[in-house]
């Protein structure tokens, strides 16, 4: 069975262009959906984040206005929460992960990673070793990418140079209301690294796949983001 790191903000707020501290955390449907389809699917799942601390989920992924006003849906991702509690109270240290342990690297957003995962040099060169090493997969949701922009190379150069992906677009994140707020922009700096950043239909899933890298738009892309990633392993 395959063996597959996911990690996790450890950022409890997101500080803004005013310099006011945005509570956050990670978005719950995107590590809801991809543990429970890599559970399900037999692999070995384990956690990390920056210290070793416990993620806390961002509130505002589990109102129901978020998620299209369906509060069945809401009480799901609560019980799920509740049901792996004891797996998100224990996370291991990112800086301890040893890249060659695992098969692939998943990286769900919320506005979390742009306070964090977005200048971790450990996250950055933990991608590089799984991108480089065949037979790898690295992937990532919403803003997880954020991460990606702390892969850098020994020779300066960005580890996602050139690559096909996909992460929360300027047009969602204004539809959000955070544009105008926030410090930077996903997209952005994405394009201005040297992605080539593919922007799909707002809020609809969208999936990019490019060699050993999957990338999803928004937290509707998370299921199949996670059933690529797990073709990919098969």
């Amino acid at each position: 069975m395959p063996s597959i790191l996911i990690v996790l903000t450890g950022a409890r707020h997101w500080t803004l262009k005013d310099g006011t501290a945005h509570p956050t955390g990670f978005w719950g449907e995107e590590f809801i959906e991809s543990h429970r389809a890599f559970t399900a699917a037999g692999a070995q799942v384990t956690l990390a984040t920056p210290g070793g601390v416990r993620p806390v989920v961002d509130e505002l992924s589990l109102a129901p206005a978020m998620n299209g006003g369906d509060e069945a849906k809401v009480a799901g991702f609560r019980a799920y929460l509740a049901e792996v509690d004891g797996f998100l109270a224990a996370p291991r240290r990112l800086e301890d992960m040893n890249p060659a342990d695992y098969d692939a690297v998943f990286v769900p957003g919320g506005h979390g990673p742009m306070q964090d995962l977005a200048v971790s040099d450990t996250l950055g060169q933990l991608l590089v070793s799984l991108l480089d090493t065949p037979g790898k997969v690295v992937a990532s949701v919403c803003h997880g990418p954020a991460g990606f922009l702390a892969a850098g190379r020994a020779d300066g150069s960005w580890a996602f140079a050139g690559r096909h992906l996909t992460a929360f677009t300027n047009d969602e994140e204004t539809q959000a209301g955070f544009a105008d707020k926030a410090p930077w922009l996903l997209e952005d700096r994405l394009r201005t690294a040297g992605a080539k950043f593919d922007a799909s239909a707002s809020w609809g899933s969208h999936v990019i796949v490019d060699g050993n890298l999957v990338t999803g738009q928004n937290p509707g892309s998370t299921i199949d983001a996670a059933h690529r990633v797990l073709e990919l392993l098969a």
